[in-house]
């Protein structure tokens, strides 16, 4: 089959400029927001590079992943799922880590309760659709950084308002946020970064009507 001339050059820029600083940062957050001694489910996680690299940072931590498609040679020991019920039981882990997942989903907060089910800290890294042209922004973003692995793109992308809207209705409370997290290096930060990306450790609490 041909090679596309835009995929191979979008590959390119974005391994270059972006996956590695981008799965260092990552790592680096997660690694400040996860608890201490903790069993973590990584939902979602691909090959497992980012928990690997978590794993090498904290290694108090006990990493298992779950993804729809479990790749060749993971980095960390991966189950099947259906996509939308973990297959574990109540409390199986103390954290759960969603890293860029949810927007892929048609509704986040099936997997937000799930999570909420099997452990009492969820670790998120999502978007903010915030800001002028955020939408389009976004999916640029996701277009280059995942059609080429025919990852599900349907660029279900909330608002701050909407994320804390329905953490509540769930029964999630923010114990921390962080809005600026520097993924990308300038001048690319400029259209890529400012409010579109955010890292928080949510907790348990009562859900509210």
């Amino acid at each position: 089959m041909p090679t596309n001339p835009v995929h191979t050059t979008t590959d390119l820029l974005h391994n270059k400029f972006v996956f590695g600083r981008r799965t260092r940062i990552l790592s680096d957050w997660f690694a400040r927001l996860v608890p201490s001694n903790s069993r973590v489910l990584d939902v979602g996680c691909g090959d497992g590079l980012i928990s690997s690299l978590l794993q090498a940072k904290r290694p108090d931590l006990t990493i298992q992943g779950i993804d729809v498609l479990v790749r060749s040679g993971t980095r960390i020991p991966v189950t099947s799922f259906d996509g939308t019920h973990i297959p574990f039981p109540d409390n199986a882990f103390d954290a759960v880590l969603f890293s860029d997942v949810l927007h892929h989903t048609d509704d986040p907060a099936i997997l937000l309760r799930e999570a909420r089910r099997v452990a009492g800290q969820i670790v998120i890294k999502d978007h903010n659709c915030d800001g002028l042209a955020a939408h389009q922004r976004l999916r640029v973003m996701d277009w280059v950084g995942n059609a080429r692995y025919g990852v599900a793109l349907p660029y279900n992308y909330w608002t701050s308002q909407r994320w804390n809207e329905a953490w509540l209705k769930i029964g999630l409370r923010i114990e921390e946020m962080i809005a600026d997290i520097g993924l990308y290096p300038p001048p690319l930060s400029w259209i890529f970064g400012a409010k579109l990306h955010f890292v928080a450790r949510l907790s348990r609490c009562a859900p509210q009507p």
